[in-house]
């Protein structure tokens, strides 16, 4: 397992540069490279749309998914969780940027679903489970290092903690994946990565400031959607 190591160590070591440097970065380059990594999960989102072959299921399992997320309040216990992350960290550490407590949840809640959940980190780690070639994970985490950079000299030391939700979820899909993708078919995995492109899309739209997508309630969705998926495909077929 190497990919997981990597992306980690990147999102580590542009969080604490990123965190370091502050205000001391450009202002145009702190408020203007957002848009761009925006624009790029949209970009993201939308190549990863189009490969939907079962409409009804992913949009099923996305309303569902949000449903469940709305209900457990998903979003504002993730908060919460950054909320005591930052307090603790800025214990030790001088408060980067001059962003309100409600501007810095936005932010942070829309780039952990970024570093956490999207395509590229999904199926890079499953893909090198499978196969041992971790190099969309390694093409991933050149893409984090930047990204973490720019936001943590916003929103200062607290991105650096992204990187524990992230491994996590990149190693259990690396070792589970062995056992997951035998049970897939090409339009179980083509749904989830539509799913996972709707949501990438919203992510884009909120680091864009254009619309505050819940995406944190929708992360659910991707545990329904291949269930569901396979239960449309068996039911037409």
């Amino acid at each position: 397992m190497i990919g997981p190591y990597v992306n980690g160590a990147t999102v580590v070591a542009g969080s604490l540069a990123g965190a370091f440097l502050g205000s001391r970065m450009s202002r145009n380059l702190r408020e203007r490279m957002p848009m761009v990594f925006g624009c790029a999960s949209l970009g993201l989102g939308m190549a990863m749309v189009v490969k939907v072959q079962s409409l009804p299921p992913m949009v099923l399992a996305l309303v569902l998914g949000s449903i469940f997320g709305e209900l457990v309040h998903l979003e504002t216990g993730i908060q919460k969780l950054a909320t005591k992350a930052r307090a603790l960290i800025e214990k030790f550490a001088k408060p980067s940027g001059d962003l309100s407590h409600d501007e810095f949840l936005e932010k942070f809640v829309a780039i952990m679903v970024l570093f956490c959940v999207s395509g590229t980190g999904i199926f890079g780690a499953m893909s090198e489970g499978m196969t041992g070639d971790p190099t969309l994970l390694i093409v991933k985490a050149i893409l984090d290092l930047f990204t973490s950079a720019i936001f943590a000299a916003t929103l200062g030391y607290t991105v650096v903690t992204l990187v524990v939700p992230q491994f996590i979820i990149q190693t259990s899909l690396f070792f589970g994946a062995a056992l997951i993708m035998p049970l897939t078919t090409p339009t179980m995995v083509a749904d989830f990565s539509a799913c996972g492109g709707l949501i990438m899309l919203a992510t884009g739209f909120r680091i864009c400031g254009i619309k505050q997508f819940p995406v944190a309630n929708m992360i659910p969705s991707l545990f329904m959607v291949m269930p569901l998926s396979a239960l449309w495909s068996r039911l037409l077929g």
